[in-house]
């Protein structure tokens, strides 16, 4: 059996860990950079991406993410965890994995009390799943390698690349786990 890792610094780490622990997964909350080497695949929570940033570095974590991403390792960035593996940040030259080619504009849907729900149309489940957005990122800009498999408003909110998945919004804060199974479909391959 898999297990998959949940970067548990900061932000909403427990909800993915319950999320895919609720999917019969044997769920991680990774911390060390030990941890890094023992999952099949990784959640990055969101939060706040300068902190977990900054946080990953500290810690260590960043440069063996960075190697295991390179290697083939699948990983799923919501919201923070997106603006986390966007290769280009707008106005921002935070610390970043900068493993997807997108770009992103952090917050672009508002501030904290802007905060919504909408129903996002996914190319691979029939209905729509419910996305919660939490000052959430925009992206602005998608690299030829990048599929858009949910978009909202006309804009891109679930993408893929490879084994890189990210959302703009939280599927883990409804009771929806098909985002989470796609994910785990990609750590099998």
């Amino acid at each position: 059996m898999n297990t998959i890792g949940v970067l548990g610094l900061q932000g909403d780490f427990a909800k993915h860990h319950a999320m895919l622990s609720r999917l019969g997964v044997k769920a991680e909350l990774v911390v060390t950079p030990e941890q890094i080497g023992r999952i099949d695949g990784l959640v990055i929570p969101g939060g706040e991406s300068t902190t977990i940033g900054k946080l990953m570095a500290g810690y260590g974590l960043l440069e063996p993410l960075k190697a295991r991403i390179a290697g083939g390792m699948a990983v799923f960035g919501t919201c923070a965890g997106m603006i986390l593996l966007a290769r280009r940040i707008q106005g921002s030259v935070q610390i970043r994995i900068g493993a997807m080619d997108i770009e992103v504009n952090r917050n672009a849907y508002g501030r904290q009390i802007s905060s919504f729900e909408a129903d996002i149309p996914v190319s691979f489940i029939r209905e729509p799943a419910r996305g919660v957005f939490i000052r959430a990122p925009i992206i602005t800009d998608t690299g030829r390698e990048v599929s858009v498999l949910g978009e909202f408003e006309g804009r891109p909110v679930l993408v893929r690349q490879g084994k890189l998945l990210a959302s703009s919004f939280h599927p883990e804060l409804t009771e929806d786990g098909r985002i989470h199974e796609y994910f785990l479909a990609m750590v099998d391959r």
